[in-house]
């Protein structure tokens, strides 16, 4: 893991992480799990998921990220989290797979059920990297692709957006006009700027009323053109 800014939101987000290790450490696939090695890898893939702590090759993580036929998804992303979250913060994993389908992977693991120190520890480490994304000045991916990321895992827009508006910090500000510099050609179209996995309208609804509510008076004190807000919310 690269090396964390020793402000606040670092530690907090350095302290989700190893909350993460530690409650997901040992863990492994099904020992019958199992998947086709034409189309996903070998038996000594396999045989990694199935050994605890050992960390993947990149392409094998991205390549377990992106299976959707996992007997017992669960337990396969379990298995990879320790190094999954520490290789996201990182921006390792963000060209393996789209911040959507990694959102995805967290869906088809039903982690939400999953007994409750786990979900907690999940929990606080979206939201902490979430509010680190927009603290600090330098970081791996985008904060509007880690917002992606934390809606699809979580089903919902509505904590992130809260922790957005909450946030008075002018790297916050950056990061609005960044994700609205990024989102702006589909929003205007009324699309969804990303792939949803359900509720794709709600949630582009959402966000839009969220941005003319609140997008427009950061924007300007940032500098960007107030033509934005007055086309946007028309």
């Amino acid at each position: 893991m690269k090396h964390l800014s020793q402000t606040l939101t670092g530690l907090r987000l350095d302290a989700a992480l190893k909350g993460v290790a530690t409650t997901f450490r040992g863990m492994t696939a099904r020992p019958d799990e199992r998947n086709c090695e034409c189309h996903w890898g070998s038996a000594e893939d396999l045989a990694r998921l199935k050994m605890p702590d050992v960390w993947l090759s990149l392409d094998l993580l991205g390549r377990t990220l992106r299976a959707t036929d996992w007997d017992d998804h669960g337990s396969v992303l379990r298995r990879i989290l320790p190094q999954l979250a520490s290789d996201l913060v990182d921006g390792y994993v963000e060209n393996l797979s789209g911040m959507e389908e990694i959102g995805r992977s967290f869906v088809r693991g039903q982690w939400r059920d999953w007994p409750a120190e786990q979900v907690s520890e999940i929990w606080a480490f979206l939201h902490a990297w979430w509010t680190y994304s927009l603290t600090t000045s330098e970081i791996a991916v985008p904060a509007h692709e880690v917002l992606v990321l934390c809606t699809e895992a979580s089903g919902t827009l509505d904590p992130w957006l809260a922790a957005w508006e909450a946030v008075a910090h002018p790297v916050a500000d950056q990061r609005l006009a960044e994700a609205v510099a990024h989102w702006e050609s589909d929003l205007l179209a009324d699309r969804l700027p990303w792939d949803a996995w359900d509720d794709g309208e709600n949630k582009r609804a959402t966000l839009s009323a969220w941005l003319v509510r609140h997008a427009p008076a950061r924007l300007r004190a940032h500098g960007v053109p107030s033509n934005w807000s007055t086309e946007y919310g028309r």
